[in-house]
């Protein structure tokens, strides 16, 4: 029989993706970069455009912006984001505000005449032109791929009908899913949302030959028979990409998924592989205590204008301090600015906060949309109870309830909680149990995924929610 599958244009691995967004963004930059340098030199009546002009005005900085740019586009190296037009313009648009927020914080405290405001006023612009251009030009091919790539699902109990959700869902879709097969008869002809259940492993070729298919996504929980499981083996042998639910799952949602897993998989994913240790661990200690530094000059500079507003709007105390549950169950105290009501007993009212809580202060509202109201917990980073980046800290209260109905959520704390972490800025709040338990599928993946890069990524995003007053 003649195979008929089809070949996707391209066959990049995540990491293969993020290299080329990031290799065709600093292409982009330095164009701009030469653009600028063009465009300032036309305006020097002495030197021009010449090598003595590079040579001499611009200061060595200056040929860094295209690097600069790439990491304050970081939020945008999202592979679940880069097929969304709007989400690229929105993530290039905070990266513009942040560039000019740097600039100008730098420009303020130089002495005069010391930043060419001239050469950087057109990289912003060009940068974030080129930028656009290039983006527009990926997503357009990123489509195509997707759009090549047709996926067979193996299994359509839970964990396939799981998929077919987070997949269906997903604008734009991630690939062409065209079906799923099981060797469970009742299931054969049935439908999951608009996907009909065509077979069983006996039918796997003839499916994979009418259909075009180029990638199998393997779902099944249970035991594999031996039948499937040989055939799997053929289509691979034969070219055809296979992966796991949970590992498609995490690559979409950038979570695990905590009711399709077992035991086996906490102890594997995170006794055998916890980022408590080595490198990353001195590193992590070290970066926290640089950017404490940072934060207790912030926190100095910030702490009489803050107090007075607090004072005059709700009266004392300013601080607001509260028990948490640290690494590995210890308790500790965590200080922030208080943001309600000094008669706002958490206990009697409720355990979290509401959206649009009526017990939240109008200056505690700015403090928590722009985030300031957890600078305090610099002292707590600082002392070592807290790092910058980790799963959000709660009450025992909380965690006595929780850990009886989400499951592994005492995993969490297997890692020092965070001012900020991956959770935090992909669901900032959660009022429910579902929704806590989204929030533990993140902080999953960020325990057993947890490198020096995404502890910056995580940072930069976090900035990025800051200027665009997404707290709440």
């Amino acid at each position: 029989m003649q195979d008929k599958r089809a070949t996707p244009r391209w066959r990049l691995k995540p990491t293969e993706q993020r290299a080329v967004l990031i290799l065709g963004d600093l292409i982009a930059g330095y164009l701009a970069l030469l653009v600028a340098l063009y465009l300032w030199a036309a305006g020097d009546a002495w030197l021009q455009f010449s090598l003595e002009f590079l040579k001499t005005r611009p200061d060595p900085w200056f040929y860094l912006l295209p690097i600069f740019w790439v990491v304050l586009l970081v939020d945008t190296y999202d592979l679940n984001k880069v097929g969304n037009l709007q989400l690229t313009m929105r993530g290039v648009g905070v990266a513009t505000l942040a560039a000019t927020f740097f600039y100008l914080i730098i420009y303020f405290s130089m002495p005069p005449q010391t930043l060419p405001r001239r050469g950087v006023a057109f990289f912003v612009i060009f940068v974030v032109i080129f930028t656009l251009i290039w983006r527009f030009i990926y997503v357009r091919s990123f489509q195509a791929a997707s759009r090549s790539k047709r996926v067979l699902i193996i299994g359509a109990g839970k964990a396939g009908s799981t998929l077919v959700d987070v997949i269906t869902d997903r604008n734009p879709p991630p690939f062409n899913l065209i079906g799923l097969i099981d060797d469970d008869p009742e299931k054969k002809g049935k439908r999951i949302r608009d996907f009909e259940v065509f077979g069983d492993h006996t039918q796997l070729f003839d499916i994979i030959y009418q259909r075009g298919i180029t990638d199998l996504i393997l779902a099944i929980s249970g035991p594999i028979q031996h039948g499937m499981f040989q055939n799997l083996l053929m289509a691979q042998e034969q070219g055809l990409d296979i992966s796991t639910m949970q590992e498609v799952y995490e690559s979409l949602l950038g979570r695990v998924p905590i009711n399709l897993l077992d035991s086996e998989w906490v102890i594997r994913s995170f006794v055998s592989h916890t980022p408590n240790g080595g490198f990353y661990r001195l590193f992590k200690r070290l970066m926290d205590l640089l950017i404490s530094m940072v934060g207790m000059v912030f926190l100095v500079v910030l702490f009489p204008i803050i107090a007075v507003l607090i004072l005059i709007d709700s009266g004392s105390p300013v601080i607001y301090s509260q028990e948490r549950l640290g690494r590995g169950g210890i308790p500790y105290r965590i200080y922030k600015f208080r943001t309600m009501k000094t008669n706002a007993d958490m206990e009697k009212e409720g355990l979290v906060t509401a959206s649009n809580d009526p017990r939240v202060t109008r200056v505690g509202r700015f403090l928590r949309k722009v985030h300031l109201d957890e600078l305090p917990q610099v002292i707590n980073v600082l002392v070592g109870e807290m790092s910058w980046v980790g799963p959000r800290s709660e009450r025992s209260e909380l965690v006595e309830i929780f850990q009886k109905v989400v499951p592994f959520y005492r995993a969490r704390m297997l890692v020092k909680p965070g001012v900020t972490g991956w959770a935090q800025i992909n669901q900032p709040y959660a009022e429910t149990v579902e929704e806590t338990a989204i929030k533990l599928e993140y902080d999953l993946y960020y325990i057993e995924h947890a490198n020096i890069l995404m502890d910056i990524t995580i940072l930069l995003r976090t900035f990025g929610a800051v200027l665009g007053f997404k707290g709440r």
